[in-house]
């Protein structure tokens, strides 16, 4: 047995879980130490520095050095394995730069996931985002290929999944479609786990999860790369399901739900103000992950951008779907607020974060949540009432609660 031997790895990293307290009972680390990750990522990128600061992406493919892709693969690293929607290692041509639109996710989050999502032998469960098939593979062999569906929205990902999945021996059900829909044709589930982060849970999970079944999901309702939450939900008899966010985590966003790239002239965007005024709460508390996922809460599909323009720095806050904005620049110690559009994003936002403050900063995990068949709700302290608001605060100590309608889509 050599220090590469696949068998030899997988018990090294399930040593590394452990130790890490991320795998914790005796039938996930069977699952590590069985299901061969490699055979899920025959090819992929590896990324580095690369020229002007810019990361570029250097294919691994299977006439890499066996021991250099083997240390690779058992890493406790997240692997890209799609850049822009289509360019994969076997049709790259040496080192690229690109958007990654697909990935192999770091273990220690796909065990804590499947952990958190307290199966028992027999249970059913729909996975969003089968990606390489690697985390499917890991549900088969604790639960059985019969009683796992995994959708993938991308083909060309599904078919090589799949295709990875029979190799290791789980003839399990793998679909290409819209996961946000879920899959009603083998409902109801006893868990929905997704692999993607998400703006909402769309209550078709909801719908399609039995009763005292879970859902967990990464959730993050704008286009921010950071600022989710790794929210777990139970679904009650009356067709709701209620829950928390229960730590941090990052993941893709659904291939539906990801935002297009602002372009152009920023400033142009926001030439014309419907107001203008001075903030003492500085825009680089949203570089804090709580306060990022706050502020998407209180102004939801809101994209940040940061630009530089004769060594002065603006703020750009953007909802397309409303054109409004908000721009922010650095006055003395202040920052110069100019707004527009219907929302007053910026407002929002402070409104929330000086609630958040007032409270204590209490942590991500005081998150609640509740999804009805009409709206997604979180609130922080005070009482949960019903209201048509989507934002305000209520409580003694800035209790907060935001409501969301549902998208048509997910109704």
């Amino acid at each position: 047995m050599t220090h590469s031997d696949p068998a030899n790895l997988r018990r090294v990293l399930a040593d590394h879980l452990t130790d890490g307290g991320v795998l914790k009972t005796p039938a996930w680390r069977e699952a590590v130490e069985s299901v061969p990750r490699e055979l899920f990522l025959p090819s992929f990128f590896k990324d580095e520095p690369g020229p002007n600061g810019i990361t570029q992406y250097v294919p691994v493919r299977q006439d890499t050095d066996r021991d250099e892709r083997l240390a690779l693969v058992y890493q406790n690293e997240t692997l890209v394995t799609q850049l822009d929607g289509h360019l994969t290692a076997d049709t790259a041509d040496g080192p690229v730069t690109g958007f990654p639109t697909s990935s192999s996710t770091m273990p220690s989050t796909v065990v804590g996931m499947l952990e958190s999502l307290d199966v028992d032998d027999g249970m059913k469960v729909l996975e969003i985002g089968t990606g390489t098939g690697y985390s499917t593979a890991l549900l088969c062999h604790r639960l059985g290929e019969d009683n796992i569906t995994s959708v993938e929205v991308d083909p060309a990902v599904s078919q090589r999944a799949d295709a990875a999945l029979e190799t290791a021996g789980y003839s399990t059900w793998t679909v290409a479609g819209d996961g946000l829909l879920g899959h009603p044709h083998r409902a109801p589930y006893d868990r929905t786990i997704a692999t993607c982060a998400v703006r909402r849970i769309p209550y078709a999970w909801v719908r399609q999860t039995k009763p005292g079944g879970v859902i967990l999901a990464t959730v993050g309702p704008s286009a921010w790369s950071y600022g989710t939450g790794l929210a777990k939900l139970t679904v009650k008899d009356d067709g709701t399901a209620e829950g928390r966010i229960i730590g941090r985590t990052s993941f893709m966003p659904a291939r539906a739900e990801a935002a297009v790239p602002l372009s152009g002239d920023l400033s142009a965007r926001a030439a014309y103000a419907d107001t203008e005024r001075r903030s003492n709460l500085s825009p680089d508390i949203l570089n804090d992950w709580v306060p990022a996922f706050l502020a998407q809460l209180a102004a939801p599909g809101t994209q940040l951008v940061r630009a530089v323009s004769e060594s002065r720095e603006t703020v750009y806050l953007f909802d397309t779907a409303r054109e409004a904005f908000a721009a922010l620049t650095a006055d003395g110690d202040d920052w110069n607020v100019r707004q527009g559009g219907p929302v007053a994003i910026w407002d929002a936002i402070e409104n929330a974060l000086t609630a958040w403050r007032d409270a204590g900063e209490p942590d991500i995990t005081t998150v609640r949540m509740e999804v009805t068949p009409k709206a997604h709700a979180y609130w922080i302290g005070g009482q949960q009432i019903t209201t048509d608001a989507r934002s305000y605060w209520i409580g003694e100590r800035g209790g907060l609660r935001w409501t969301h309608p549902h998208p048509p889509l997910s109704v």
